[in-house]
């Protein structure tokens, strides 16, 4: 049994097949998939497809990159919904955009600060921008719980592993992710959850196609390889990993 923590089922390109692609998914036993719903437009798509499928959930939040969105209400008004199980993703991404880097901050730490009156955990996206996230996440070490989304393999921010998780994709399968294959063994198995990011961050061998789900089982057989333990065995650890994290 495998929780995809961080895949875009309400993305466009799902649109045509995504019966199939749920079902290939839990053929290779993927048995729970999240969609954080990081931008407006996109979340009316991830609550329908929570509400119709008893093994998706749904995040609310702001994009750092969608923050011209960013309204109150959006986020309250579904937060308490049953499906509902995080905020986000939520975070900073100086690639993108530095210019709005105080209010991209602004807004992240309101968005925390909701998460935590809501008891809710946090999805979190950080880009070009782990120093300030660090600081600001800190400040939560003992408030919130959350994950990392995607991480960076940047060491400073396992400073924080006492209260966040470490999602791991497609990237740790990468010829080039030779600084996240140096830096994983660092992280807690306690700590790690699996993801696809799809239709992003296709793993090898599938790289450069749309990625799926079903595709999980190459960041599992990578990490069940770095561990040094079965597959069967990094399917519990990590599926144990989310279900605590998440409630479900």
């Amino acid at each position: 049994m495998i929780i995809d923590t961080h895949t875009h089922l309400d993305n466009v390109k799902f649109e045509k097949d995504i019966e199939e692609v749920i079902k290939k998914a839990k053929e290779k036993g993927v048995e729970k998939f999240i969609i954080p719903a990081a931008s407006p437009k996109d979340l009316p798509k991830a609550i329908k497809l929570a509400e119709k499928y008893d093994e998706i959930y749904f995040a609310v939040g702001i994009h750092p990159i969608d923050i011209v969105y960013f309204d109150y209400h959006y986020l309250t008004d579904h937060i308490n919904h049953p499906k509902c199980v995080a905020v986000g993703e939520i975070g900073l991404d100086y690639h993108h955009n530095k210019d709005t880097k105080d209010y991209q901050i602004e807004l992240f730490q309101e968005q925390l600060d909701i998460a935590m009156e809501y008891n809710k955990p946090v999805i979190i996206h950080i880009r070009e921008a782990s120093k300030d996230s660090l600081e600001i996440l800190e400040k939560y070490v003992d408030k919130l719980k959350g994950v990392l989304h995607c991480y960076n393999a940047d060491e400073e921010l396992l400073k924080l592993k006492n209260s966040f998780y470490y999602g791991i994709g497609g990237v740790i399968t990468f010829k080039n992710a030779k600084k996240l294959i140096n830096v994983f063994p660092k992280i807690p198995k306690e700590r790690v959850v699996l993801e696809t990011d799809s239709p992003y961050l296709t793993p090898h061998p599938y790289r450069g196609k749309r990625n799926e789900s079903s595709y999980i089982k190459y960041v599992r057989d990578k990490i069940s390889e770095l561990w040094g333990v079965s597959p069967d065995e990094v399917e519990k650890i990590t599926t144990e990993n989310a279900r605590e994290l998440f409630k479900i």
